[in-house]
C-alpha cells in the first residue's frame, strides 16, 4: 500500500518575489533551507494584470506588461551567480496573472511546490494590515506547507488613529 503522507523534508521550495527587501530576505531564507535539505530553489515573480487601468496615450497594458517581465528577468539574473554560486539549484520564473495569489496556487500544483517561503508584507502591503493581501490568501488556500516570515511593517501614508492600536505588533530589538 503506497502511502500518502507527506514528506517533512522539501525537494521544491517557492519563493514568491516582489523585488521587495522583504521578498529578499525571503529568498535568503529560503536558499539556507534548500542549501540544508539539498531542494531545488524555484523563484515566481508574477507581473499583475492592469486591466481596467487608464493609460497614456501610446502605451499598451501589453507593452506595460512586457517592460515589468523584462525588469524582473533582468533583477533575477543579478541574484542568480550569487545563488547558484552556492551550489543552489535556482529556476526563476516570471508568470503574467490578474490574481496574483492565484496565479502562486496554480504553479505550486503544477511544479509540485514542498515548501513556500514568504515575507508578511511586500510591496503591496497594507499599513494597518497584520499580512499584506497576497500572503493572507496563501495562508488560507496552501495545499503545503508555508513559512511565513515576519517583516517590518512598510512605510504608509495611511493613518492609524492611535500608535497604541499597532504596539502589539511592533517588532521588539
Amino acid at each position: 500500500m503506497a502511502s500518502d503522507s507527506l514528506s517533512v523534508i522539501p525537494s521544491t521550495i517557492l519563493v514568491p518575489v516582489d523585488f521587495s527587501p522583504s521578498s529578499r530576505q525571503a529568498v535568503d531564507e529560503a536558499a539556507e533551507l534548500a542549501e540544508k535539505f539539498g531542494a531545488n530553489l524555484y523563484l515566481l515573480h508574477i507581473v499583475p494584470e492592469s486591466s481596467g487601468l487608464i493609460l497614456p496615450q501610446g502605451v499598451t497594458e501589453q507593452s506595460l506588461i512586457d517592460t515589468n517581465k523584462r525588469n524582473a528577468t533582468e533583477q533575477f539574473e543579478r541574484s542568480l551567480s550569487d545563488l547558484k554560486s552556492r551550489g543552489l539549484k535556482v529556476t526563476t520564473r516570471v508568470e503574467v496573472g490578474g490574481d496574483v495569489a492565484g496565479t502562486i496556487l496554480d504553479v505550486i500544483e503544477r511544479e509540485h511546490i514542498d515548501l513556500i517561503v514568504i515575507s508578511t508584507h511586500g510591496l503591496s502591503g497594507w499599513y494597518p494590515a497584520i499580512f499584506g493581501s497576497v500572503t493572507e490568501k496563501l495562508l488560507r488556500l496552501v495545499p503545503c506547507p508555508l513559512l511565513l516570515l515576519r517583516t517590518p511593517k512598510p512605510k504608509s501614508s495611511a493613518r492609524v488613529p492611535s500608535e497604541r492600536l499597532m504596539e502589539w505588533w511592533t517588532v521588539r530589538a
